[in-house]
């Protein structure tokens, strides 16, 4: 998938699950649950063990069905390592270059991290693809994409951190590219009890939510 391509699934989807799980085999199990959900965009963190066993598990079982991402990459060796693992998209918790590099190097998609004005617009002029504002959620939510977009109308913002169903179609109509979603989708408790069909039921809402928006700026729009 070309650059621009992934780009575009990213926004066309417009939510990214943030994979954060336990074991390795928890975190295939939730990707699958999410999946069937109808959410083909998987952002797997480094934090999973043995996380890059994961996105390789990922890329041959479900090959070009889904979008896979690798998240908290934090260096340019973790970066690379994901790449080869099947990763089409990098993303970092705060502004690591070197991150962006590698995966201008490979020609891939590069999300990183940043929360204030300065750390945005820096992120953007360093090449990102979409800035993650994080944590969106405790600074004002929606309100800040918002207060963002005024004076940056052509960045194209993810917020993540304190996204959920309550808020989700404000973070789109603010202005977001897509959002990010972690607990609020990936809920640990279900994966803990073994019950991933909370997370399938989390995932068809939060594509509902998305489509109802889309609608809604269509309307207004028009």
């Amino acid at each position: 998938m070309s650059r621009s391509q992934t780009r575009n699934a990213i926004v066309e989807t417009g939510i990214v699950p943030v994979v954060r799980a336990s074991s390795a085999d928890q975190a295939l199990a939730a990707c699958n649950a999410i999946v069937r959900g109808g959410i083909p965009t998987l952002e797997i963190t480094m934090t999973v063990p043995r996380a890059i066993h994961v996105l390789e598990k990922l890329a041959d079982s479900l090959g070009g069905k889904v979008l896979l991402g690798a998240g908290t990459v934090l260096d340019g060796e973790t970066a690379r390592a994901a790449l080869l693992a099947g990763a089409e998209f990098l993303v970092t918790p705060a502004l690591r270059v070197d991150v962006i590099k590698v995966a201008h190097r490979y020609s891939k998609v590069v999300m990183p991290g940043g929360l204030t004005p300065t750390e945005v617009l820096t992120a953007w002029e360093e090449g990102a693809d979409f800035v993650k504002v994080f944590p969106c959620g405790n600074v004002g939510g929606p309100k800040y994409i918002r207060s963002l977009k005024a004076p940056f109308p052509h960045i194209q913002l993810i917020p993540t951190g304190g996204v959920n169903l309550e808020n989700a179609m404000d973070f789109l109509l603010a202005g977001s590219s897509a959002l990010g979603v972690g607990a609020d989708l990936v809920d640990h408790k279900a994966m803990e009890a073994g019950k991933f069909e909370v997370l399938e039921a989390n995932a068809r809402k939060f594509v509902d939510c998305v489509t109802k928006a889309k609608a809604n700026s269509r309307r207004v729009g028009a």
